[in-house]
């Protein structure tokens, strides 16, 4: 194996549009010249715009698949998407620092599809494992959930005591695109706004824009830049992906 490629890993679920799950972290991994590679959680059953069904991967099976990689490759980042419940997350995260204590797992926490579809994941146990993932990147209704509390900003800043939380604003209602990144340093809790104007237009939804977000996030980080590089890199990425056409479908510009 030779020593510069940069090797990204994909814990996720497969959407056979290729909008979100597995396809979009493959392609948005391989945007930014990393090597990806992918371990399948779910097999759904959904298009752009409709969701019928998810079916769970059997988690032996997955977490054999991701030993057997661990095993071989080292990833300085991993990125989970789509997970069965916390105990698999659990599993999934021991796992991995089991192999690389020094790998830093990235959670994009898909609790809802776009199209209402509730995974009903609890966060019973949650902060626990947050003390071990190095990111979390919720959008503005899943942060509510996992803290449980109504307010967003309130939701990051409990959350972010465990780890570090990038607070999606696509769904932010007051200031849509406006995103938060919340962490302690010193011990205290520093927060950074990102809202960078928009450089192409039209901009319109997508589905899997989170997915591309958090897979084009351990990307660049895995490629060496800082966090906050990192996030303008991945937002001006996403911003062409969401403008790359008008269906809900966008394409991974070259």
């Amino acid at each position: 194996m030779s020593k510069s490629l940069i090797y990204t890993l994909s814990i996720a679920g497969f959407d056979p549009s290729g909008g979100a799950g597995l396809l979009a972290d493959i392609k948005t991994f391989e945007h930014f010249k990393c090597l990806g590679m992918a371990v399948q959680t779910a097999n759904t059953i959904q298009t752009e715009n409709h969701f019928l069904s998810v079916n769970w991967v059997d988690e032996n099976l997955m977490l054999q698949q991701i030993e057997t990689l661990l095993k071989i490759y080292n990833f300085n980042y991993i990125k989970i998407g789509l997970i069965k419940n916390i105990e698999s997350l659990n599993k999934t995260v021991e796992l991995c620092l089991s192999y690389h204590p020094k790998t830093k797992i990235i959670w994009d926490t898909i609790l809802k599809t776009s199209t209402g579809f509730d995974f009903k994941i609890k966060n019973n146990g949650l902060t626990d494992i947050l003390k071990k993932i190095y990111l979390i990147t919720p959008n503005w209704t899943e942060i509510k959930q996992l803290a449980n509390t109504d307010d967003s900003i309130e939701g990051a800043k409990i959350l972010a005591q465990y780890t570090k939380v990038y607070l999606k604003g696509g769904h932010n209602q007051n200031n849509v695109g406006k995103d938060y990144l919340f962490e302690i340093q010193n011990q205290l809790l520093k927060q950074k706004n990102y809202n960078p104007k928009p450089t192409v237009k039209p901009i319109t939804p997508k589905h899997g824009s989170g997915c591309v977000f958090s897979s084009a996030l351990t990307a660049n980080l895995s490629k060496g830049y800082n966090l906050h590089k990192s996030v303008l890199k991945s937002k001006r990425y996403t911003e062409n992906y969401l403008s790359s056409n008008k269906t809900l479908l966008g394409t991974h510009k070259l």
